[in-house]
């Protein structure tokens, strides 16, 4: 199944929603929109042409391990060579250490495409830049002159190892320890499960980010550091010297993402480098993980986008029954599927939620980039605060999103999609993973109610509320797009009625964060993509207005307007009635009750 990058889309929104180019003049970038459209149509032919091919037969194949070595499907070796050796792997590095330093903006439109050509091949080189990001931010100079060049080049790749048998989520029961050694260095020895990348033959060298316990630490996650421990250690010319006491003692086989070499790592002993201070690690891995979890956002993002383009290209190709008013291709045995409603529906609800959080990738890019970049201090931190808030949402949603869109791309092929040979049911199977790793997707909702709900009560989701309030009252004085801007209205203040109802609700039982976590997400994510629909409407209202020669791309963002305020908002009634009934019916039955 064949990939082309939307690049007409995300020109739309880099462009015409958010004028990338201002903004990358206002972090001081030397981006203008032809050296932008430039670099995304190279992207768009990268991975169409080297990677999308590779997708299937990575799933077919899988990766294989032998005597400790891991070898990665046919072609990945060749693909990731070029794609260090033309310059994607440095793009969104910093330049002191020879990276090219894309805004977020700019780069995360590449790795969306990746996703979508091949999930799979995207995991080895994506931890890398979490890595680098917390390596840069906390390492010391003696760490980043030895690593951060290589990794910024993609030569040497990153990983990043939380995860044991006892500790998932709950990071206070690692039980990995790192002794002090006399040079300054640290012994790590524990076993460490589901590390992407923990081993592969694409990369000279690999850097393992581990969180482990020094001997006099503090109990809970107030006592865990994060090391360095890399694969082979640097020698003093910043080659792979000597190699450390660690490997591969198995990988994980998968229901997705096969590929992709999920590892058992042990380390013996292994020579590591505390990064940050010590009992801080998981301060430092905040960083790499906030980065991770926005860009496993993007990969239920590009699964999405791929599962949608094979389903408009069957529905346009199968032919089956004729249309209710008649036949529409007389000439024709039968008519093509896509004149059918519930077919319409299916793809409709597939188009509308990806372009709406292609939107909101790029405004949470917008704040990622502000939150480091932005000239004024204030800027950054109302850039961060914003940031922090919407990070939750775009892993959590867009990933149950990227489910949700595979699904229906299976369903659209019917039988068909069920079948290994058409595609359709890898990509449902790959994006399943999105869901569960980097923090599942219960927990994010967590994190939205608890830190960032209750962490400021409820302020900094009351300005990003009366922003989009303020979007409203600017299309009703211009008298357009009543038609959204209403429905959009009310929702707007049940969102609001839906705050406060959260925040006094969670203070006078705890039990009501757990109970109306995921429903408050999905509404508030629900409604936040309504916002940007709006604005999009205005936008492409305003060009049809001026005469534009592409009418037929912007009536039809007209249309998925229309659509997802007609038939996809109002999905946030159900999660309405669900937070207002409480935790009373989830929690009120005994554990003995549950019996088979």
């Amino acid at each position: 199944m064949s990939f082309q990058a939307p690049l007409r889309d995300m020109r739309f929104v880099l462009h015409e929603l958010f004028d990338v180019s201002a903004h990358c003049e206002l972090l001081g970038h030397g981006l203008d929109r032809s050296l932008i459209d430039g670099v995304l149509d190279e992207a768009a032919r990268y991975a169409a042409e080297v990677v999308a091919p590779l997708n299937r037969n990575s799933d077919e194949e899988g990766v294989t391990l032998v005597n400790g070595q891991v070898t990665t499907p046919k072609g990945f070796a060749q693909a990731y060579r070029q794609y260090v050796d033309n310059g994607w792997a440095s793009m969104s590095g910093p330049a002191e250490y020879g990276g090219q330093a894309f805004p977020q903006m700019v780069s995360a439109s590449f790795h969306e495409m990746l996703m979508a050509a091949s999930l799979s091949f995207r995991v080895y080189s994506g931890l890398t830049e979490g890595a680098v990001l917390a390596l840069y931010k906390h390492g010391d100079e003696a760490l980043k002159n030895s690593y951060l060049e290589k990794m910024v080049q993609g030569t040497w790749t990153g990983t990043m190892c939380l995860t044991e048998p006892q500790a998932g989520t709950d990071l206070s029961l690692l039980r990995t320890r790192a002794i002090a050694q006399a040079d300054g260095s640290y012994a790590v020895t524990g076993s460490k499960i589901f590390i992407s990348g923990g081993e592969q033959d694409l990369s000279e060298n690999i850097v393992h980010l581990v969180l482990a316990r020094l001997p006099d630490a503090p109990p809970g996650v107030k006592g865990i550091s994060l090391l360095l421990v890399p694969k082979f250690i640097a020698d003093a010319d910043g080659r792979p010297g000597r190699k450390n006491s660690l490997g591969c003692g198995a990988i994980e086989h998968k229901m997705g993402i096969k590929g992709a070499s999920t590892c058992v790592m042990n380390f013996d002993g292994a020579t590591g480098w505390i990064i940050g201070s010590a009992n801080q690690g998981l301060a430092c891995m905040f960083t790499m993980m906030n980065d991770a979890r926005y860009q496993v956002g993007l990969q239920g993002l590009g699964v999405a986008e791929r599962s949608f383009q094979g389903s408009v290209r069957y529905a346009r190709e199968r032919l089956q029954s004729r249309a209710l008013q008649g036949a529409v291709a007389p000439e024709k045995a039968a008519d093509p599927i896509i004149v059918h409603p519930d077919v319409r529906r299916m793809l409709l609800t597939q188009k509308t939620l990806i372009e709406g959080c292609r939107m909101v990738s790029a405004y949470t890019a917008q704040q990622l980039d502000l939150e480091h970049g932005h000239p004024d201090q204030e800027a950054r931190t109302r850039a961060r605060q914003r940031a922090a808030l919407l990070i939750p949402i775009v892993k959590s949603f867009f990933t149950d999103m990227g489910q949700e869109v595979s699904s229906l791309g299976v369903q659209i092929y019917g039988g068909h999609g069920f079948i290994r040979e058409w595609g359709m049911e890898q990509l449902m199977r790959d994006s399943r993973i999105t869901q569960i790793y980097e923090g599942t997707n219960g927990i994010q909702a967590l994190d939205f109610i608890r830190r960032k709900l209750l962490g400021d009560g409820g302020k900094e989701l009351g300005l990003l509320q009366d922003e989009l309030s303020q979007w409203c009252t600017r299309q009703s004085r211009e008298g357009r797009l009543s038609q959204l801007v209403i429905p959009l209205q009310v929702r707007l203040q049940e969102w609001r009625e839906l705050t406060t109802h959260v925040l006094e609700a969670s203070n006078r039982n705890v039990q009501e964060i757990g109970a109306c976590s995921v429903d408050f997400l999905q509404y508030s994510a629900y409604v936040l993509i309504a916002g940007f629909w709006l604005q999009a409407a205005a936008r492409a209202e305003a060009a049809l207005a001026s005469g534009t020669d592409e009418a037929g791309f912007y009536q039809a963002k007209l249309h998925s307007a229309a659509f997802y305020t007609d038939r996809v908002l109002p999905r946030a009634s159900a999660h309405r009635e669900a937070i207002l009934a409480g935790a009373d019916s989830l929690m009120a039955m005994p554990e003995t009750s549950f019996v088979f």
